[in-house]
């Protein structure tokens, strides 16, 4: 239904990849003022492009989310556009090549990246929502946010997915009063650059994540990108401190 987020301002991070600009432009798509939030200058502007080439509103933020400066610019920079805040979709992430190395620089940039950064958002965002009385955050995990994996291993990104659960729930119950709800997302296997990097990491690691769903196959961003949405539409009014799976059927076996 075209307009469903109509008036509605909306954040979404990480929206230079697959999954974040799907989402950007699902919302854009509803009628939602988008603010594109990316650390690739042009893959955040190209997003841009695109909402605003459909005939959409939308604002470049180039931001490191781990970082609280960046963080509080980018939502300054929402507010003095658009005028306030009712959603966000904090969704910037990343894998790294080393993670079962047991390095500490990688194991704390994916904390901080995957982690971090969505409490630091969240640190932002929910005084803006609360202000209009209202809002609905969700937050980035996986389906590594509620198992874990032999092939490929991935100890901090598992971590930091199982994490960023916990922390959902936790905002959830504390705003739950206050009109605000928090959920977290769970995908499989989607098409984006990150899962062509651990396929990257050999053909076995390529072969199980292709197979990964009991589907059949791997999801599009677009389907995960309809989950967020929901989530933050009043469809899901009654929704908040859950998280929401879209695996393909993974963890049903």
């Amino acid at each position: 239904m075209p307009g469903l987020f109509k008036s509605k301002v909306v954040i979404v991070t990480g929206a230079g990849g697959a999954i974040g600009r799907a989402t950007a432009l699902g919302f854009a798509a509803e009628g939602a003022q988008v603010t594109v939030v990316d650390l690739n200058r042009d893959t955040t502007h190209e997003t841009v492009e695109m909402i605003c080439k459909a005939g959409g509103e939308a604002l470049a933020a180039v931001a490191d989310v781990s970082s609280d400066v960046d963080v509080a610019t980018m939502v300054k920079q929402t507010i003095d556009r658009f005028g306030g805040l009712d959603c966000a979709v904090n969704n910037a992430g990343i894998t790294h090549p080393d993670d079962a190395k047991w390095d500490e620089a990688v194991f704390r940039n994916i904390i901080d990246t995957n982690l971090v950064s969505q409490m630091l958002c969240m640190k932002h965002e929910i005084p803006q929502m609360l202000a209009r009385g209202k809002g609905a955050i969700v937050n980035m995990s996986s389906v590594m946010g509620l198992v874990s994996s032999s092939e490929p291993v991935l100890h901090g990104y598992t971590a930091s997915k199982h994490a960023v659960i916990g922390l959902s729930k936790s905002a959830a119950l504390q705003y739950a009063r206050s009109g605000i709800r928090v959920n977290a997302l769970c995908p499989g296997v989607t098409r984006s650059a990150m899962v062509d990097a651990a396929m990257a990491m050999g053909d076995a690691i390529r072969e199980r994540m292709l197979n990964f769903a009991p589907v059949g196959r791997v999801a599009e961003p677009a389907e995960i990108a309809e989950c967020a949405i929901w989530l933050c539409s009043d469809k899901a009014s009654f929704v908040t401190g859950h998280a929401l799976v879209a695996d393909g059927g993974f963890t049903a076996q």
